[in-house]
């Protein structure tokens, strides 16, 4: 898996930890920067931590399925991406609040990077270098959670359906490269 590979799957991944950190960043009357790093944080470190746990999963099965893997690998990512899509066109009211405590920020960090779980079950099966993988998607989702912050607090709630769609069309495109290189 190349380097460029790897910041798509990590920018896709860190679309849906930068539209909750818009939805914080909407809701800070003034722009404080404090939060927004420990927003940064939680998303950037469970994100990185993620992938290490699902290719941990992975590998202890990966002899049950490395004769479909690539499959696998298509079918999470796609999932994952089709449903960061719906999620953007769901028409339920989100509580914006700006609270950073631990019991907002952990469930918020858990729920936002479910999806890097699964694709570190997907970086057996590709033979990705894990450790360099999750540093760059945990770098990366702390980046754009900082980033998200300041845009939620600057304009409001315009990017975040927006960033949803795009995290979601790169995974899929993702999965679709990944079972087109093993299947041709």
């Amino acid at each position: 898996m190349s380097i460029s590979e790897i910041i798509l799957i990590s920018i896709g991944l860190a679309m849906d930890a930068f539209a909750v950190a818009v939805c914080k960043g909407l809701s800070m009357a003034k722009m404080n920067w404090k939060k927004a790093i420990i927003v940064g944080l939680y998303f950037g470190i469970f994100q990185a931590v993620m992938p290490l746990i699902g290719y941990f999963l992975g590998s202890r099965f990966e002899s049950l399925i490395i004769q479909i893997d690539h499959w696998v690998a298509f079918i999470l990512l796609s999932f994952i991406g089709v449903n960061m899509i719906n999620e953007a066109f769901d028409k339920k009211a989100e509580n914006h609040n700006d609270k950073v405590n631990f019991k907002t920020m952990f469930g918020l960090a858990i729920a936002t990077s479910i999806d890097a779980l699964a694709i570190g079950i997907t970086f057996v099966f590709i033979r990705a270098k894990v450790i360099f993988a999750a540093a760059i998607i945990g770098f990366i989702a702390f980046a754009f959670s900082i980033i998200g912050v300041k845009l939620g607090n600057r304009f409001g709630d315009k990017y975040e359906k927006k960033a949803q769609i795009i995290g979601g069309l790169i995974l899929i495109l993702m999965g679709v490269k990944i079972l087109l290189e093993h299947i041709c």
